[in-house]
């Protein structure tokens, strides 16, 4: 079993560019992953571990073979080495290189004929990305898509927001158009949260395959999303604001469609 003790090796170097850079991520085709729940998702996610780095004050020999047995490419490191490379404040002490995959929306499939999907349009704010991918994951839903991506999907920050979520959802990226070509192809029915002749969301059937399009919260959804619609919709709001944080919007809708499909 190999051991780094240095900040200044090599591969340590490249990792920490790994961690920092999207260019970095997107050149090599990987990512970096921290905390044994989220190396685990992965695993369960079909994703392929390439290395896995501990610090064994925090992460043990023993664990690590019980955890991961079948893994045999490891790297113990030092404190300093381990510091460098975690993200978090509070950290478990192991890490993980996997390949990432690609999430084009021409790839995306659905194992159900009746999919739900949740589709959010060019979110930027990791912290928003993580906790609408927890949602999907909550909800079990048959895929996100996201449309016209503003953050690397791989951003250590969205590993984390949403709990390792980032690898147990069904994900594809694309520009909007070639979403809306995408989910007519399939006879997807498209339901977009916006302000503009919306009526209340809890009036309409998501029983039939159905795409739920949110937007951000400072420009909402694009004309062409709303030109497509089959409906817009609307979350009434009763105190002194029109809007609600993405993530908890598509929360509310996500869950009021799986209600509708005899959720338990």
């Amino acid at each position: 079993m190999k051991e780094i003790t240095s900040i200044q090796n090599n591969f340590i170097k490249q990792l920490v560019l790994l961690k920092d850079k999207s260019r970095e991520r997107k050149k090599t085709g990987q990512c970096l992953i921290e905390g044994q729940r989220e190396i685990v998702l992965a695993i369960q996610g079909g994703y392929k571990l390439k290395t896995i780095l501990y610090y064994p004050e925090l992460f043990s020999k023993e664990q690590l073979q019980n955890i991961f047995p079948d893994h045999t490419n490891s790297i113990e490191v030092s404190k300093e080495v381990y510091q460098k490379l975690a993200y978090r404040d509070t950290t478990e002490g192991v890490l993980a290189v996997a390949n990432s995959k690609e999430h084009l929306i021409e790839n995306l499939s659905f194992s159900s004929k009746n999919p739900l999907v949740l589709i959010a349009e060019a979110p930027e704010k990791p912290g928003n990305i993580g906790a609408i991918l927890r949602t999907a994951d909550a909800a079990n839903v048959d895929a996100v898509i996201i449309a016209n991506p503003k953050t690397d999907l791989y951003n250590p920050n969205i590993i984390r927001s949403s709990v390792g979520c980032l690898f147990t959802n069904n994900i594809g990226m694309g520009n909007t158009d070639q979403i809306i070509d995408f989910l007519k192809s399939k006879n997807i029915n498209i339901y977009c949260a916006t302000l503009q002749a919306s009526v209340n969301y809890h009036t309409q059937d998501f029983k039939q395959p159905t795409a739920i399009v949110v937007g951000t919260e400072a420009t909402g959804l694009s004309d062409e999303w709303l030109k497509n619609a089959t409906q817009n919709i609307i979350i009434p709001m009763q105190g002194e604001i029109d809007s609600m944080n993405v993530s908890v919007a598509a929360g509310i809708l996500v869950f009021e469609a799986k209600r509708q499909r005899d959720f338990k």
